[in-house]
């Protein structure tokens, strides 16, 4: 794409007459203030946040020393119609901490999406801006001079994107939530942007442990800030149910009240995951509803014995044991119960995937197991959903667009590279590498070493196009970082077990394989400490970072849990 052009110097006040004076003072005010920027430029230091900070790294970056932008007090958000939302809510996010009102005020609609952030008196677009398209659905332009801060892309989820990019050249304190007074300025240069992988992702295991609506929206709010752009919800467990299915009222009201360690549980009514899938869609993150079957399944057996292979209901379970629940795979009233919950959950997403789980099945072997799933996987390609599920799928048939969700720990897996000779596509969650269960080290709190200690520099030295033997590049949607949480218990520990690996993950995903450097992402990365700090983000310290010295919000040291073995 061809470069935007700046706009155009600043010329020289012409010679006044007094005459001319009271309807020159607009003028005069404008140069006062370039006056005072000039003066405050010339004893003010460099934009502390350089332009190859951001996390994750762009695909190209040309910094402009001299062109620091210094965010005036009197700035205002310059939009087109389609991205007034994505304006509004960078207004939002650098608000509290400059204590700037910052008005969105509306550009000229010209079917394009440019978000101009500027000087009141600076004009909405230059000249000979061209379109962004080639850089796709999700990228983004952003260029900083000494004038204005210019973000332009295709779609509103680019200029998403880039307005995150730009909320990261903004000093550290920018995360407050209340003023702060501090010289609001943003390196100089320009920013060209994509992502390597279509899906990024994360997800939260909210049956083993409930959380509310609040801590998963601020678990989106954590992925949107590195551009991860899915959520994967995992909904159903042997400890709870957690969405409410008006035709299996009982799978919420009796399935969703345990959890790990006999905790009440919890669910969400229909309203509940609305509300989830509608603030996450504004963030342009994808939720991906997963209902485990025909494992993992206590909680609902629990609620409705006839779909038991004995019909007798098994107690409720609050431990950690896998592989011993499953739903009657040789009755038809499970299909029936497949197709309502299925059915049900799949017209309040939005989204083009459901996930159908499909591991640990340990007792439907063979074909019963693999007739369950072609039959489950038909029954989701009806509602018009793709078919996602754990890669134990693979040796059931293939259905039009299916993925399969690799968690294994060896990149030898012929079963899944047949699997996606036969059209299957991959999500790579490589249980050794993303698996933010995982223990940091041994003396972590929380968390388990099933698949091995997962530090920050395991987490992101591999690659997710190379990982998996017979499996081309082309073939791999991305990449998601699970979060199990039968020792995970609340919002802090959330927190802790995402942050740092969380950003690793999405560099993974996001960036050009070109710009993999360990020892720059770390570096890059410890200036993202401060920022959580600022925010309240709890998060691991991690020695493998150079961390600038700043307070952190520790997790308490939790007792001992029940150990987990290689499962998840």
């Amino acid at each position: 794409m061809s470069t935007i052009p700046a706009a155009p110097a600043e010329s020289g006040p012409e010679p006044l007459d007094p005459a001319d004076l009271p309807t020159r003072q607009p003028a005069a005010a404008e140069l006062a203030r370039t006056a005072a920027r000039a003066a405050g430029d010339l004893l003010a230091p460099p934009a502390p946040v350089r332009l190859a900070d951001v996390v994750p790294a762009p695909e190209r970056v040309t910094p402009e020393p001299a062109a620091d932008f210094l965010l005036p007090e009197d700035a205002v958000i310059l939009v087109s119609p389609p991205a007034r939302d994505v304006a509004e809510q960078l207004a939002d996010w650098l608000r509290p901490a400059t204590g700037y009102p910052l008005p969105v005020t509306d550009a000229g609609d010209d079917g394009s999406l440019l978000l101009t952030l500027s000087g009141a008196a600076a004009s909405a677009r230059p000249a000979g801006a061209e379109p962004v398209e080639a850089l796709g659905d999700e990228g983004y332009r952003l260029d900083v001079t000494r004038d204005e801060v210019r973000i332009s892309a295709a779609t509103p989820a680019g200029l998403f994107h880039g307005a995150q990019t730009l909320r990261q050249l903004l000093p550290a304190p920018i995360e407050s939530a209340t003023p702060v007074a501090e010289r609001w300025v943003m390196p100089g240069g320009s920013i060209l942007d994509r992502p390597r992988f279509p899906y990024r992702g994360a997800m939260l295991d909210v049956a083993r442990h409930f959380f509310t609506v609040d801590e998963v929206l601020r678990v989106v709010d954590h992925l949107a800030r590195y551009k991860l752009n899915h959520l994967h919800l995992h909904l159903t467990d042997d400890q709870g149910w957690r969405i409410a299915v008006d035709s299996w009222p009982r799978l919420a009201e009796v399935g969703g009240a345990t959890e790990v360690g006999g905790g009440p549980g919890g669910c969400y009514t229909k309203a509940d995951y609305r509300r989830i899938v509608a603030y996450a869609d504004r963030r342009h993150v994808t939720v991906v509803p997963e209902i485990d079957l025909p494992g993992h399944t206590n909680a609902a057996l629990v609620a409705y014995p006839e779909l038991a292979p004995g019909k007798i209901a098994p107690p409720p379970y609050t431990g950690t044991d896998v592989g011993f629940s499953y739903v009657d795979p040789a009755d038809e009233r499970t299909y029936d119960f497949v197709a309502d919950v299925v059915g049900e959950v799949a017209a309040l997403t939005p989204g083009p995937w459901l996930h159908l789980g499909g591991d640990e099945a340990f007792k439907v072997k063979g074909a019963a197991y693999t007739g369950f799933v072609e039959r489950a996987q038909r029954i989701v390609a009806a509602t018009g959903k793709t078919v996602v599920g754990w890669h134990q799928l693979a040796p059931a048939g293939h259905v039009d667009g299916r993925v399969l969700q690799w968690w294994g720990t060896n990149g030898d897996d012929p079963e899944t590279a047949a699997a996606v000779r036969g059209g299957a596509r991959l999500i790579l969650s490589p249980g050794n590498r993303v698996y933010l269960d995982m223990k940091y080290a041994p003396d972590t709190p929380i968390g388990h070493d099933w698949a091995g200690l997962i530090d920050v520099h395991r987490a992101y030295d591999w690659d997710p196009g190379s990982h998996l033997t017979g499996v081309p590049a082309d073939a791999v949607l991305g990449v998601e970082a699970p979060l199990w949480t039968e020792s995970v218990t609340t919002l802090a520990e959330v927190e802790f077990m995402l942050f740092p690996r969380l950003p690793a993950v999405a560099e993974l995903g996001w960036s050009p394989r070109a710009t993999h450097d360990w020892d720059a992402f770390r570096d890059r990365l410890a200036g993202h400490g401060p920022r959580w700090t600022t925010a309240g983000i709890t998060f691991h310290p991690s020695p493998d970072i150079p961390w600038p010295a700043m307070p952190t919000h520790p997790i308490p040291a939790q007792p001992s849990r029940t150990a987990v073995t290689d499962t998840h």
